[in-house]
Parts: C-alpha cells; sequence; structure tokens
C-alpha cells in the first residue's frame, strides 16, 4: 500500500499504522476513557441528509471563503496539532507547505516541532497560532509577540484544556514527548526501522517554541498529560482570555467552545471567531459532538460571529453538512496526521487534494455555486 491507494480518511490511517511505532499511532488514534465522544464526533453527521436542488447551471462552483480575515481556497483548513516531526521529520515545514499550496491555513500548536520563525520563513501561506496559556505569564506573552513579529493571520486560544484528559491508550503505550526507548516500547519501535532511523538522522526532537523556557517536553520526557498537568494554568478564567484578544489585538478565536452562554461571551470579550470542538474526544468523554451543538450555536448568536467546527470531519460530505447547519468554515486534525504520518508532505498534499475535490464534486451535485447557498433548506434531521 502507498500513496497512490489512499482515497479516504481510513486509507491513510491504514498506511500511517503500517509506518508508524505503537506509541505514536495511538497518540493520534485515540481518545478520552471509553472513546465515546471520539466515536461520536464523526458519527453525528449521519443523523442528517442533505437535500440538492437540481438544474441549476452550478458549472465549477466557488469553494472559496473569508476566515480570520483571510480569504481562503476552500472551507477546510488543518487544525493545530502538537509534535508532528513524530509522524514525519518535517513535521510542521511539510504541514505549512502543503497547506500554501491548497491555499488554506496552517494552524500551529504551542507545542510544535518547528518553531514559529522557522515555518513562517518556509511558507507565505495564511498561518493561525494555537496559544495554551501556561502558568508563567511570560511564555503566553512572548509567543504572541512572536507571532506579531512573525506576521500571523490569527490567534485560537484553547480552553478545553486545563488539565490532561484520561488518554487510555498513552498510558498503555507509555508514550511520552520525547519518546523514551524502554523494554517495553523498543518491540515496538524495532519493528519500524525507518522511523527510527529518520528519529536520529533528523533535527533533534523539542517543543521548539517553548525550548528557551523550559527543558520539560525536550530534554526531560514527559508524558503529555503530565507536560499538560504542570505547564497550563486551571485556574485560566475569562479574564484572561480578554487579556491575550487585547493583547494579539487581531482575528482570534476561543478554540473549545461547546455552548450557547460561551460563545455569546466569546462575543462579548472580543473574538472574532470560535471553534466549536472537544479536542477530538481527547478530553471530556460523554460530551456533545461539535456538529450535535453548531446549529443551536448559529441560530443563539446570527452573524456576529465567525464559527469553525474542528471534530470529525472525514469526508467532503461532512463540510457540506457543517456549513449547511451554520459554520462558517471546518478544520480537522486527526485525518491530516495520518496523512502526514503515511507520507509527509505529499501525504498532506494527497489529503487536501482529495477533500477539495469531494467537495467541489458534492458542491455540483447540491446544485450550489457558492459556498453561502449551504443552508438550513440544505438540511433535513432525521428523527
Amino acid at each position: 500500500m502507498n500513496l497512490n491507494d489512499c482515497y479516504n480518511f481510513e486509507d491513510f490511517r491504514k498506511l500511517a499504522k503500517k509506518k508508524l511505532p505503537a506509541p505514536i499511532f495511538h497518540y493520534i488514534d485515540g481518545g478520552a476513557d471509553d472513546e465515546v465522544t471520539l466515536n461520536r464526533n464523526t458519527n453525528a453527521f449521519n443523523e442528517c441528509d442533505l437535500v440538492p436542488n437540481i438544474l441549476n447551471s452550478v458549472g465549477k462552483p466557488d469553494l472559496s471563503i473569508t476566515v480570520f480575515g483571510t480569504k481562503i481556497n476552500m472551507p477546510l483548513f488543518l487544525s493545530p496539532t502538537a509534535m508532528q516531526s513524530l509522524y514525519h521529520p518535517d513535521g510542521d515545514k511539510a504541514s505549512a507547505r502543503a497547506a500554501e499550496k491548497y491555499g488554506t491555513i496552517y494552524s500551529m500548536s504551542t507545542m510544535a516541532s518547528f518553531s514559529i520563525e522557522e515555518v513562517s520563513n518556509i511558507s507565505n501561506g495564511p498561518k493561525i497560532f494555537q496559544l495554551y496559556i501556561h502558568k508563567d505569564q511570560s511564555i503566553t506573552d512572548d509567543l504572541i509577540d512572536r507571532c506579531k513579529d512573525a506576521n500571523f493571520n490569527g490567534m485560537c486560544i484553547t480552553v478545553d484544556t486545563i488539565v490532561a484528559g484520561n488518554r487510555e491508550r498513552d498510558h498503555r503505550t507509555g508514550f511520552t514527548t520525547p519518546p523514551k526507548f524502554n523494554l517495553e516500547s523498543l518491540i515496538s519501535f524495532a519493528m519500524r526501522p525507518k522511523w527510527v532511523f529518520n528519529y536520529f538522522t533528523n533535527k533533534k526532537f523539542e517543543l521548539a517554541n517553548l525550548k528557551n523556557k523550559t527543558d520539560k517536553g525536550t530534554n526531560i520526557a514527559k508524558s503529555v498529560m503530565e507536560y499538560i498537568n504542570e505547564q497550563y494554568d486551571p485556574a485560566m478564567n475569562w479574564k484572561d482570555a480578554e487579556y491575550c484578544i487585547k493583547k494579539w489585538n487581531g482575528p482570534m478565536a476561543l478554540k473549545g467552545v461547546m455552548s450557547v452562554e460561551d460563545a455569546k461571551k466569546a462575543i462579548d470579550i472580543g473574538c472574532t471567531s470560535i471553534m466549536i470542538s472537544n479536542h477530538g474526544g481527547r478530553q471530556l468523554d460523554g460530551s456533545r459532538s461539535p456538529f450535535d451543538q453548531v446549529k443551536a450555536i448559529r441560530d443563539a448568536v446570527g452573524d456576529k460571529i465567525e464559527i469553525i467546527l474542528d471534530g470529525g470531519i472525514r469526508r467532503g460530505t461532512h463540510v457540506l453538512k457543517s456549513l449547511a447547519a451554520g459554520a462558517t468554515a471546518c478544520s480537522f486534525g486527526k485525518a491530516f496526521l495520518f496523512s502526514l504520518g503515511a507520507g509527509g508532505q505529499q501525504g498532506v498534499e494527497k489529503l487536501l487534494k482529495n477533500m477539495r475535490e469531494e467537495i467541489r464534486r458534492n458542491m455540483i451535485l447540491m446544485g450550489c455555486k457558492k459556498i453561502s447557498e449551504l443552508d438550513s433548506s440544505k438540511l433535513i434531521y432525521r428523527k
């Protein structure tokens, strides 16, 4: 199996599983507790149906939208995801270049493998930065200032990770950052010699945006759960978010909004966007899926704020359903990480090409010439 055989999410997942050591693969693949919410994120799309219109002379539909003050070529972009060099040596650089090629947004995690400056130097495409608020405010301030200097287009504050979710797969596999090679994990790593060779012959693994502030996660091996619980501020509140919004003074989203009440508060403190997200089902198991919530939130806030649906996206039809339900755009993480693990930049490009073609084809089948024509009349919920 190779990239040419990858037509959908499951194909990329299967190829990534073949190439990545078990602790790395399951870090992407897993969720919290019983993984009910992880599975619900995608299954929720099956509870409604698209309603097409015919004979609309669609021709070539316009897939472009504007989000974070930036026009992008399709209503789908890469979610911020941590430690991408664990999946491929080129990590964030590969993802940023692929996103630029397809005219969409690359999102950088605070816990990226390459720095704000390194990625900014190799990509002129639109970029946003995902900010975790640390206990040490100087870290937060430093990240905002560096993103300003690097001309990032926007930021999002992740608000659903004040403590780490119970990711039992990571407990079982012993996943840490950087990876620990012990008797328990050696067999899995040894069965992937190409990954091991790349790990030891390429740039040393590090949390590049944080290495000058803390050794944890770079020179001191930590589980992701330990890192989150030690470094992030569990007392984070609305005033902290408002402080960051004012300091950034540009397009800003809260990532992890799931309720109507919080969406309204996000507007009140000056957010331009919200990302409806449950962190890929990796935090509070048993919570609602983003798609479950998007219609209620859009009905409540009207056009006062951009809504990005983040979670469960596998198909172009999932994007169309999200937009019809009220989303401005969608983002996805798990799918593109599997494509990165499967084939680096070429893998991410193949995924984005597949998704763009699915969205384009299904727009024609829906009889829609532009994204704004995807409204509530195009969607019926099953009883």
